[in-house]
């Protein structure tokens, strides 16, 4: 959890996507998440957390992740937005402008 808590305190925000490997809806945001790295580059690092994996549930409940996919976005460690659901690229990079 150190190393989590590292990455959304680092200078660029940060999506994390919660998800299951047996999600339908977190196989489709997949190619929207390569798609955005594609699109914002470097200005957004994304971390992906499988809420399965037992060393990702403290995390899944710190954030009380009840539904999949989660997205958030962290800004200087501050959560700034949460949504759940496949949301589509453009929104993503609407919100990472209102953001950065």
């Amino acid at each position: 959890m150190e190393k989590f808590d590292e990455i959304i305190n680092g200078p660029a925000p940060v999506l994390v996507d919660f998800y299951a490997t047996w999600c339908g809806p977190c196989k489709m945001i997949h190619p929207i998440l390569e798609q955005l790295k594609r699109e914002v580059g470097d200005n957004v690092r994304i971390v992906k957390l499988d809420i399965d994996k037992q060393s990702n549930r403290p995390l899944v409940d710190r954030y009380s992740v009840r539904s999949v996919p989660t997205l958030m976005f962290f800004r200087s460690g501050i959560l700034v937005w949460r949504g759940a659901g496949v949301t589509p690229v453009d929104e993503l990079v609407r919100i990472i402008s209102g953001i950065g």
